[in-house]
């Protein structure tokens, strides 16, 4: 990704208190879960709603359902309360029903952490594979505007 990357895909968090352990810094689960929910943020700001992609909204239930298949994260620096890190997103298809989201955390100019979660689309009835949904498509095609991506 570039500087001239999409709104949707710059996002900031500040460190909380309750974000910590005991030896005050964030603790790596709460990490993991920022990256899940900088891409929902992500979703939102390009204006897709929540029940759009996700079960258990107040909106008619999805038929397709995105299970995490793999996840993985790079703690590079200690982050403490009060810090406010930038999240640059990086989406790529990676086929027709399977995408990852890389995530880059920095703290001013230091990256402090890197991770990524993969996602599958499945039928949310028969659980077979599937097309990721036209909604999470249109997302990840504005999101990689710009940029060139390999065949």
């Amino acid at each position: 990704m570039t500087a001239e990357s999409p709104s949707w895909l710059k996002l900031e968090r500040r460190v909380r208190f309750s974000d910590t352990d005991a030896a005050g810094v964030v603790h790596f689960q709460h990490i993991l879960g920022w990256f899940h929910q900088a891409w929902e943020e992500s979703l939102q700001r390009y204006g897709l709603t929540a029940g759009e992609i996700f079960p258990g909204s107040r909106e008619p239930k999805p038929t397709i359902a995105l299970p995490v298949v793999h996840c993985e994260a790079v703690f590079q620096a200690p982050l403490k309360t009060g810090d406010l890190i930038s999240i640059l997103l990086e989406p790529k298809r990676i086929d027709p029903g399977c995408f990852e989201v890389l995530s880059h955390f920095k703290l001013g100019d230091q990256q402090v952490a890197q991770g990524c979660l993969r996602h599958l689309a499945i039928d949310a009835t028969s659980r077979s594979r599937c097309q990721l949904p036209d909604a999470l498509e249109r997302w990840l095609e504005a999101s990689s505007v710009g940029q060139i991506n390999p065949l």
